[in-house]
């Protein structure tokens, strides 16, 4: 793969395996809904963490292990609906609007309660700004494609969140969403052979649906968010 030809290659490509755990160790303790700290603040700090290439290899990691659990979680989900009312519900991890279309109701939004800790607001934020800042030097450190598949996972079950999950969209899950939108489109013009755009991201792209943006500490809303329109704009371009 050219990806990995090129870290391979280049001498330039120095990577700590020790410091990035120590990173995702600290960003995953000191960091959260438990923080009395704002999220904007909390990823701006965690941002500024994630230095070098071995912060975007753990920013890398973050939105992985966040992709990997939501899908397992909601296949144990889909199990227990099964098992509760002999209903056979289909997860495919490239396109989760089907599964909410049908199951909505029956699901729990998984991004809030992932084992691995991290908060979709926070660290998960962070790391796919972190991702996006530096897409052009993501090839040289880690295979784009399957980090690219994983921000697009989460944008995903973001949207589906708003629109079938009872997610409450606030300014902090209007702004994950750009952050998510704003970092695919930098990774794929960054890659010189980007893949399709999955499934769920091309059906949004086809709407022009508005969501009101609600203050995070009150009910008046603040805002509007077009996401397919911000979807042409950015994967578009």
């Amino acid at each position: 793969m050219r990806w990995l030809r090129r870290l391979l290659g280049s001498r330039r490509v120095t990577l700590d395996p020790g410091r990035q755990d120590a990173l995702l160790g600290e960003v995953r303790q000191r960091f959260g809904a438990d923080v009395r700290s704002r999220f904007p603040d909390q990823v701006e700090a965690v941002a500024q963490a994630l230095d070098g290439d071995d912060g975007l290899c753990v920013a890398t990691r973050v939105v992985g292990e966040v992709a990997d659990e939501a899908y397992a979680d909601l296949r144990a989900q889909a199990h227990d609906v099964h098992r509760r009312t002999g209903r056979r519900l289909v997860v495919h991890r490239r396109n989760y609007r089907p599964l909410w279309k049908e199951a909505g109701p029956a699901l729990r939004w998984p991004l809030f309660a992932l084992p691995c800790g991290f908060h979709p607001y926070a660290q998960l934020a962070a790391a796919v700004t972190v991702v996006g800042a530096r897409a052009a030097r993501l090839e040289r450190v880690a295979d784009p494609v399957p980090v690219v598949g994983h921000v697009f996972e989460v944008l995903d079950l973001t949207v589906a969140g708003w629109e079938y999950g009872r997610v409450r969209v606030d300014t902090d899950a209007a702004s994950l969403a750009t952050r998510l939108i704003s970092a695919a489109g930098r990774v794929l013009g960054a890659m010189d052979d980007p893949p399709r755009l999955p499934p769920p991201v091309r059906e949004l792209m086809r709407r022009n649906n508005t969501v009101d943006v609600h203050d995070p500490a009150a009910a008046r809303v603040v805002g509007v968010l077009n996401p397919g329109a911000t979807m042409r704009e950015i994967l578009l371009a």
